[in-house]
Formats: C-alpha cells, sequence, structure tokens
C-alpha cells in the first residue's frame, strides 16, 4: 500500500526526464503523486499501490480517467531514483498520455494483482476491497477456512488445503510457481519476452538446463523454502547442487539407482564442490534493470561466452 511503502514514504520527492517529458513522484501525507508533463500538459494522478519491495525496484499502479495504468519510470535501487519501467525502453511516447504509462487491460491487471497480493482476484473479478499486500498463505494454499476449522475441532485437515509439495517437480516449477514466476510454456508463447529479459524468469530459464527434469531435487523449493527469504550465500546452495552431482563421483561414474521415485546421481563437478552456483548459475546485468540476475539456466558457464537464449 502506498501509505505503507517504506520507499515511497523515505523519499519525499523523486524526479527523471527523458526527451521532453518530465516526471515527479511527490509525497503529500499518506499519499505518493505521480505527475507528468511536456511543458504544455500535464498529468497528475495518485499513485494507488507499489508493486515490489525494492530489492531490485518499484513499480507503480495508477488510475487515469477510470483505467488502470503501469507507471512509465520505475524506482530501482542501485540509482536511488527513477528511470524507465522495464518493458517500457522501446516505447516513444508522442503524448503526455502516452507518456503517462502503459494502460492497463482488465486480464493483465488481475494477473499483477493476483500474483503480488493475496485476496484481491476472485473468479473474473478483482475484489481490491479484500487485498492483503504480498504473498500470504492463501496465495499459494487456497483457502484455509476449512482446514483451520478441523484443526480447531481436532479433525484432520491435511486434505482441507492444498499443498504444492505433493506435486512432481514440473509440475511445481512450470505450472505452480510458474504461474507468477513465468513459466517455459507462457515465455515461449509470448516471444517479446524472450531475449535477454528472460533472464527474470526462472521456470522458464531452467527448463532450458540439462539438469530438468520432473524429479523434486530440481524443482523450485528444492532450493527455495517459501516460507523463509532467500538466501544470498552461494555457499547454501551447494549441498542443493550435491543431492544430484555427488561429490567423489567424477565424470563418467555410474549412476547409482534411483530411490523414492527420483532419479540417480549425475557425474560431479571436475573443478569443484563449493560455491557452484557462482560458476553454473552466473549472475547477469539485464540492460535498464541496474540489477544483476542469476540465470537459472544451470550450464557450464565460460568466460566470456554470449549469453544464452
Amino acid at each position: 500500500l502506498v501509505s505503507e511503502s517504506p520507499i515511497l514514504t523515505s523519499h519525499k520527492r523523486l524526479t527523471f526526464r527523458q526527451a521532453k517529458f518530465s516526471y515527479e513522484i511527490v509525497r503529500n501525507g499518506d499519499q505518493s503523486i505521480y505527475t507528468v508533463t511536456d511543458g504544455r500538459e500535464t498529468i497528475s494522478e495518485p499513485i494507488l499501490y507499489s508493486f515490489g519491495q525494492g530489492k531490485a525496484g518499484q513499480t507503480y499502479v495508477l488510475k487515469h480517467a477510470g483505467q488502470f495504468y503501469e507507471s512509465r519510470v520505475s524506482f530501482y535501487a542501485e540509482i536511488n531514483g527513477l528511470d524507465i519501467t522495464l518493458g517500457h525502453q522501446d516505447v516513444r511516447p508522442q503524448s503526455v498520455i502516452e507518456a503517462l504509462g502503459n494502460k492497463t487491460p482488465h486480464d493483465e491487471i488481475m494477473q499483477c494483482f493476483n500474483c503480488h497480493s493475496t485476496g484481491a482476484v476472485s473468479g473474473n473479478q478483482l475484489h481490491l476491497e479484500k487485498l492483503a499486500p504480498g504473498v500470504r498463505c492463501e496465495a499459494c494454499h487456497g483457502p484455509g477456512a476449512e482446514h483451520v476449522a478441523a484443526g480447531k475441532s481436532g479433525q484432520p485437515n491435511k486434505d482441507k488445503i492444498f499443498n504444492p509439495a505433493r506435486l512432481g517437480g514440473d509440475g511445481l516449477s512450470q505450472d505452480f510457481c510458474g504461474a507468477c514466476h513465468r513459466s517455459a510454456e507462457e515465455i515461449v508463447m509470448a516471444p517479446k519476452r524472450i531475449g535477454m529479459n528472460g533472464v527474470r524468469f526462472q521456470p522458464y530459464r531452467i527448463f532450458g538446463s540439462k539438469c530438468y527434469s520432473d524429479d523434486s531435487r530440481i524443482s523450485c523449493t528444492a532450493c527455495h523454502d517459501p516460507h523463509e527469504s532467500a538466501s544470498h550465500d552461494e555457499a547454501y546452495y551447494d549441498s542443493k547442487c550435491l543431492a544430484c552431482h555427488q561429490q567423489g563421483r567424477g565424470p563418467g561414474a555410474a549412476a547409482k539407482p534411483p530411490q523414492s521415485g527420483e532419479g540417480g546421481a549425475a557425474p560431479g563437478c571436475k573443478v569443484g564442490a563449493k560455491n557452484c552456483s557462482s560458476c553454473h548459475m552466473p549472475k547477469v546485468d539485464l540492460p535498464g534493470s541496474h540489477f544483476k540476475f542469476t540465470d537459472h539456466r544451470i550450464r557450464i558457464a565460460k568466460p566470456g561466452e554470449p549469453y544464452p537464449y
């Protein structure tokens, strides 16, 4: 919510200029007012919602003439200021209304709120009065009233709520996590998202890795506990890699028999068994994002080689 956004509350005035258009976000009480002008015409609207906690950046949603708009400028942590929102770089606005941002269709705005908040979308309708900011329990597990009621009454309740852990590795990564983090199918069906911009979409990128399979050891939750903040310590992920690429098992070693419905062991790395992700999941500087994204296309990455699309 704009009233609670740390970035907006701590920045009383943010400015940006590109060509003939000037932008300004000014704090006014518990509101932040977004303004764009070409010197002759001006549009000012209160920001309604801030999307993104700000680790990389934050984009804004506002309304103008009854329509939702995605702001054409966003806040980026690395520069502590505004720049063009990703996806808007190739747009050359000819008027102030075009410079305001991207008028967002109903289906797209629902997807925005469905992935970045909880309870705002029901059926094919937005219910912003029910919105809970951020991804909360019911965003992943579905309605929890029956689960809670059964638990309080002492009745079995594990089947009264959806548990994503019951899914296979591919279903979990592509269908479940990919619903918000962008599945391989979705990106292939939207060619404009392919290219270097695809590094932001982890399920899509990991799908192109030779490691990828239905094995749960390569699923999103094998490395990332959704109930905790992601670790930024590369060594933390070594055990995840070694769950398949076991130490002491060099290239060409026979894989051990599958256990518990999962595949066997993969050949070990010839270089080492520490800080695996620093070599095999390089960080990619996405132009315009002011941020380096970890590329989830696990591979043998060689210095100086081009980004694999």
